[in-house]
């Protein structure tokens, strides 16, 4: 028997799902220990489930997802409206060092994936699905770019990239705190501030949702969308002037750059104007539906053959970024509490995602003392900058290796 799902049915599964997902993290100290996203985990069951119907010869389901592109567009949107400028300057030096540090990160991870994917013979893009795609990138950029690596022709590239990011999630939920104690054991370091809580949060001091402000919101969210489909057609036409087919430049990557320009021309105009209490609200839901869309269309079978692959990238990945985070950034950081401290964040969303991070901090500062820099810094990078700098090397190497 096959079930035939229209574009709302669809809709209604994958929100459903959302709230199955959440509810079952509430109830889950693993889950919550982990920071796994509840869309992940209903999106996931459903596929399971779909999974064992199909093999059992019961029920295939089919899904219409044309909506996944509208809520994936208005995600990194708002993640676009989120890199203010004027983040950058609050942080200082650290924060350029660690922003840095996250674009070579990136690069080494799509370097990693697609070298071991020629050690067994697969796809080079199969190799960077497991790179800085699902690694820096998550379960967002792993569906968002997988998606448009699947366009390309390679069969199965969404769903290892959401198994990649899986994976990337729980080690780095779990290295993250080792790697600290390590760090502070050794150097002997210690937190030299009063307890309080720095946690960054850009609604600090913002006013209260209203219809006004959030439709203003909404108004700059679709620009922001409208924009960046244009600049994508534009730069992939003014490009094949000079290759051929030009550079593939994705809707969502042009829409969150179209939104890095409108955030920063506003503040200029009104620092008043973008109210992030709405971007993050509309930013999450979007999100959410998104994933539990993506997911809950995932074909599981697709992936069985490369699961050693995949786990041994994984793993490559896991030791590289241990290492450099020892052997490199600490250093570079000031060789101090604060830079072990940013060192578990960059453990969390370096393979895995920003609530990744501040688990990971979260742990540390409760045991060891306070970090305000760190609490400044990690939050702005890995939820609004990391994106900006991950994105141009993601892409590139897609238009080399398609």
């Amino acid at each position: 028997m096959t079930i035939e799902m229209n574009q709302v049915t669809t809709l209604f599964l994958a929100m459903a799902l959302f709230l199955l997902g959440t509810a079952l993290v509430n109830k889950s100290k693993i889950l919550q220990k982990f920071c796994i996203p509840a869309p992940v985990v209903g999106g996931l069951l459903f596929a399971i489930l779909a999974t064992v119907l199909k093999a059992t010869g019961l029920v295939n389901f089919t899904l219409d997802t044309s909506l996944q592109n509208l809520f994936m567009l208005t995600f990194f949107a708002t993640v676009g409206l989120g890199a203010s400028f004027a983040l950058i300057k609050l942080g200082g030096k650290l924060l350029i060092i660690y922003w840095v540090a996250c674009g070579f990160l990136a690069i080494m991870q799509n370097v990693i994936g697609v070298s071991m994917s020629y050690l067994f013979d697969i796809h080079p893009l199969i190799g960077m699905m497991a790179g800085a795609v699902s690694m820096e990138g998550g379960h967002g950029g792993a569906t968002a770019y997988g998606t448009t690596v699947e366009a390309l022709g390679i069969d199965s590239a969404f769903s290892i990239g959401i198994a990649a990011a899986t994976f990337g999630l729980v080690a780095g939920g779990l290295v993250g705190g080792p790697l600290v104690k390590y760090l502070i054991n050794k150097h002997d370091l210690k937190s030299t501030e009063v307890e309080e809580s720095y946690e960054y949060t850009a609604e600090a001091h913002e006013p209260a949702i209203s219809v006004d402000n959030f439709t203003m919101q909404a108004f700059l969210i679709v620009a922001s969308m409208a924009g960046g489909s244009l600049l994508g057609d534009v730069f992939t036409k003014v490009t094949s002037n000079f290759m051929e087919n030009g550079i593939v430049l994705p809707n969502y990557v042009g829409a969150m750059f179209v939104a890095v320009i409108i955030r920063n021309i506003v503040d200029r105009i009104n620092g008043n104007i973008v109210h992030m209490r709405s971007i993050t609200l509309i930013g999450d839901v979007a999100l959410g539906i998104f994933l539990s869309m993506a997911l809950m269309s995932i074909k599981l079978w697709e992936v069985a053959g490369l699961a050693l692959p995949l786990l041994v990238i994984v793993f490559v990945q896991v030791v590289f970024l241990v290492l450099f985070a020892i052997f490199v950034l600490f250093r570079i950081l000031g060789k101090n509490y604060d830079a072990a401290v940013m060192c578990a964040g960059f453990a969390g969303h370096g393979l895995g995602a920003t609530p990744n991070a501040m688990a990971n901090m979260a742990a540390v500062t409760a045991r060891y003392g306070p970090s305000r820099t760190a609490y400044l810094i990690v939050p702005i990078v890995g939820a609004f900058l990391i994106d900006v700098v991950s994105m141009p090397i993601i892409i590139t190497t897609i238009n080399i290796f398609s």
